[in-house]
């Protein structure tokens, strides 16, 4: 990987996010992501498979008092999350730990709130990146069952879990979900009217036994395309991007 690093700044600069150069970077889905975590002050929070920090640093910044623990499982990563942790002024553990052999310590443990944005491309289907980490971080290699286990196990009761998936990994990671959460609802994000949603929200709580919600999309942009240099967000995603704001699952 090479040792180029950017400093790139979220939510209006709240967050400043050192990141490889050429590896895997952080965009808008691990905002979205923080955003949608229902989490109050005083919750406790894990992130599995972490990166350089963009979630939870962003989640921590939304939400006062959070007790923060990360895991990722690439040491350069572990590095700049820990790095962005205290250059953010952030109280966060990393745990730099393959998440289907998590330290003893943190399997001892229960959290509030688990989330995680697992890598998006099967490797089995595609060529090798030629950047080694940005591979491990957007190919697949751990199966999203046991991502969805491992979260399961270290969840309070009533706790949730939430991820963020293309939506044509929305069955697999369903059928994963559906064995050892309860309450399943789906958050399609809809890029712009009359397209197909390509990314999903998908969240289940422990214990839960509520019915399964398909909710509406989320358009994300204004406009069938786009038209003009500059952001077409919508009012609503802008303000999760741009000023922190939450980006609550539908209550209906």
């Amino acid at each position: 990987m090479s040792r180029a690093l950017t400093k790139n700044a979220f939510l209006n600069g709240r967050v400043q996010l050192w990141q490889p150069k050429d590896g895997y970077r952080a965009g808008v889905d691990p905002v979205l992501l923080a955003a949608s975590i229902p989490a109050k002050p005083g919750d406790r929070v894990l992130e599995l498979g972490c990166g350089a920090g963009a979630a939870f640093l962003c989640l921590y910044k939304r939400v006062d008092g959070l007790a923060c623990d990360a895991v990722e499982i690439q040491p350069v990563y572990a590095a700049l999350a820990r790095k962005n942790v205290q250059e953010n002024d952030v109280d966060a553990t990393i745990w730099e730990a393959d998440l289907a052999a998590l330290p003893e310590e943190l399997r001892q443990r229960q959290f509030d709130h688990i989330f995680a944005n697992p890598p998006y491309f099967d490797r089995a289907a595609g060529t090798l990146a030629q950047d080694m980490g940005r591979d491990l971080a957007r190919g697949e290699l751990t199966p999203l069952s046991t991502w969805v286990s491992v979260a399961a196990k270290r969840l309070a009761p009533k706790g949730t879990a939430t991820f963020v998936h293309r939506a044509e990994k929305m069955p697999e990671l369903l059928s994963a979900m559906m064995p050892v959460l309860g309450s399943l609802e789906v958050l399609p994000l809809q890029a712009r009217a009359g397209r197909a949603a390509g990314l999903v929200l998908v969240r289940g709580r422990k214990g839960g036994r509520g019915a399964f919600k398909l909710h509406a999309p989320l358009l994300m942009h204004e406009g069938a395309e786009h038209l003009r240099d500059g952001e077409s967000y919508t009012p609503q995603v802008r303000a999760a991007l741009r000023e922190g704001a939450p980006l609550p699952f539908p209550k209906k």
